[in-house]
């Protein structure tokens, strides 16, 4: 069996691609002359890469060796997606896992065609649409349910691969977890942001029993950047998966241990070997919209990718791409579209096997020029509209942190995955089963499930049900179905304005995907304005127009990027996290 160098820190990988000074960036625009926010600082490795046959944009350089070796042996890029998620399970756990869930869209070049996957996860038989209430009626506070049993969902990530393998893998399934086997069980090196994460204790799940045992070492120190930290666990799990598939993890004794531990105080959840055993990731055909001279596919509901088409449909009715991401007007537009859409997505998305989610009404052109005339020279207030076929849906209580990941794999064939990724909060809801973080996805329900007039909210919890995802990984195709370009991020709630500002950075500015996902972070909703700090002519002129930026805090997006360009494909990762773009 092969096995892989372990010897090297991350900082010292090395991964085969032409060099950068031969990379051809898009021609430079008033656009490139922004500054990084202070969180995008340079990198000490290269981010951005170029290849010509296929490519690998991912948030670890472990979990793209991974991906990028499966395509040099011909391997799929739903292949290397199932490579890359084992590994990214393993190296940044905090971010995602085969404990958690994640939504896909597949590209195939042969037939020209998106298709979705929905690997969410869902809530178990017993759960009610007070879960998230106490005795007295009132809304938990959001970390006592994180970190109880009742925050699980039966995890879905595992099985969307196995369904997604079956339909386009080309190689063995086993031999795809073989990388994460072997790193799991010799050891991998600590990054500086998992290191980051596990000192983070104002995140409560760091200092959970089970996180404190797992990132302890024997003298009770907490490992750090640079130490090696080995998990036989999941190497036994990897084995147990490589030879059974998802039931490997639905069924038996991995679950019989998530139900035993989600079983137990405190907040002791009611998921079952039934409601593991039960489960069924969703697919068909992806959610397309046209964009200027484009088609934006993203998942259907409940992903965050209606949101994003909406935002996107209110900009196409601006002048935003005939300025540039120097131009203070160009983020007011930017900020009022991401307002409408927040606002809308919010009050009327939900799980549509349970609720009536008005998407034709939502993405319709009169609809969203309608809302576009809203944006107005001034940030006034912003509301919901009242699209076709809108159901009476009651205001929204979701609280959404951003424990989440992002990648894409183009490999030689053409075909395209873009997949995000997560289990929800920093580490999921604290508790490990058998070398895996177990998620806290329940939390994306709304915490109230009605308004005060009883109106219910279309993102309350119901057994079986799926909660309402930000997550929005995008696959952008030319008009006659060539493929583009395609970006995700993690970030919670964010994520709808971190995707939509990489979209219209490349596809409106015509900046890199470097350039692009390095821009700083706008993302407005309701009445808060949160942003990286910007050029002071930006700050003063959205101040002017009644919208002060708060950059109190980072806005820290996880931005990957990919686009067609000179015959090969130019790729981008987000300089505040760790990512990289790699190929051949």
């Amino acid at each position: 069996m092969r096995r892989l160098l372990l010897s090297v820190g991350i900082a010292a990988l090395t991964l085969t691609t032409v060099s950068q000074a031969s990379v051809s960036q898009a021609s430079p625009t008033p656009a490139t002359t922004v500054e990084q926010s202070r969180t995008a600082k340079a990198p000490e490795r290269e981010q951005s890469g170029f290849a010509k046959h296929a490519m690998v944009a991912a948030a670890n350089p472990l979990a793209v060796k991974a991906g990028v070796d499966v395509l040099r042996k011909g391997g799929s890029a739903v292949d290397a997606a199932v490579a890359i998620q084992a590994v990214l399970g393993l190296v940044e756990p905090q971010s995602s896992g085969i404990g958690g869930g994640a939504f896909m869209v597949y590209y195939d070049a042969k037939n020209r065609k998106a298709t979705y996957y929905d690997g969410r996860e869902t809530a178990p038989a017993g759960a009610t649409d007070r879960l998230f209430l106490d005795d007295y009626g009132n809304r938990l506070p959001f970390f006592d349910a994180v970190l109880g049993g009742i925050s699980t969902g039966v995890p879905g990530a595992v099985a969307m691969l196995d369904m997604a393998h079956h339909d386009h893998g080309k190689l063995a399934w086993a031999d795809l977890l073989e990388p994460a086997r072997d790193l799991a069980a010799e050891g991998f090196i600590v990054s500086p942001r998992l290191a980051g994460m596990i000192r983070m204790e104002r995140a409560p799940q760091s200092t959970a029993p089970d996180a404190v045992t797992y990132f302890s070492k024997p003298d009770g120190s907490r490992y750090a950047a640079g130490d090696r930290l080995r998990n036989p666990a999941y190497a036994r799990t990897m084995e147990r998966i490589a030879k059974f598939g998802a039931s490997g993890l639905l069924t038996g004794p991995i679950a019989h241990d998530i139900v035993k531990r989600v079983s137990e105080g405190p907040r002791p959840g009611t998921m079952t070997l039934a409601d593991l055993a039960a489960y069924r990731p969703r697919t068909g055909p992806a959610l397309c919209e046209p964009y200027r001279v484009y088609m934006v596919c993203t998942p259907q509901a409940p992903s965050g990718g209606p949101g994003l088409l909406m935002a996107l449909g209110i900009l196409e009715h601006t002048d935003i791409a005939k300025r540039n991401a120097g131009d203070e007007k160009a983020w007011f537009e930017f900020a009022q579209a991401s307002r409408l859409a927040y606002a809308d997505r919010d009050r009327y998305v939900g799980d549509p096997a349970f609720v009536e989610v008005p998407i034709k009404g939502l993405l319709d052109p009169d609809y969203l020029a309608a809302r576009a005339k809203l944006i107005g020279e001034r940030a006034g207030s912003v509301s919901f509209g009242h699209p076709e076929g809108a159901p009476a849906f009651g205001p929204d209580a979701t609280a959404e942190p951003g424990g989440t990941s992002h990648f894409i794999v183009v490999d030689a064939q053409g075909n395209v995955v873009s997949m995000t990724t997560t289990v929800e909060s920093i580490f999921g809801s604290g508790r490990m089963v058998d070398g895996f973080f177990l998620n806290n996805q329940l939390t994306d329900f709304s915490f109230s499930p009605t308004d005060g007039d009883g109106a219910p909210a279309a993102n309350a919890p119901a057994p079986g049900k799926r909660p309402r995802s930000s997550m929005a990984p995008a696959i952008v195709l030319t008009k006659d179905g060539r493929f583009h370009a395609a970006a995700g991020s993690p970030g919670g709630t964010s994520i709808q304005a971190y995707n939509l500002k990489a979209l219209v950075a490349m596809l409106d500015w015509n900046m890199s995907p470097q350039d692009a996902v390095a821009l700083p972070n706008l993302v407005a909703k309701g009445d808060a304005f949160r942003a990286d700090p910007f050029p002071e002519p930006i700050m003063t002129g959205l101040a002017a127009r009644g919208m002060p930026l708060s950059t109190s805090r980072s806005e820290e997006s996880g931005i990957q990027a990919i686009v067609v360009r000179n015959g090969g494909y130019e790729g981008g990762a987000d300089p505040r996290r760790e990512g990289m773009a790699r190929g051949f």
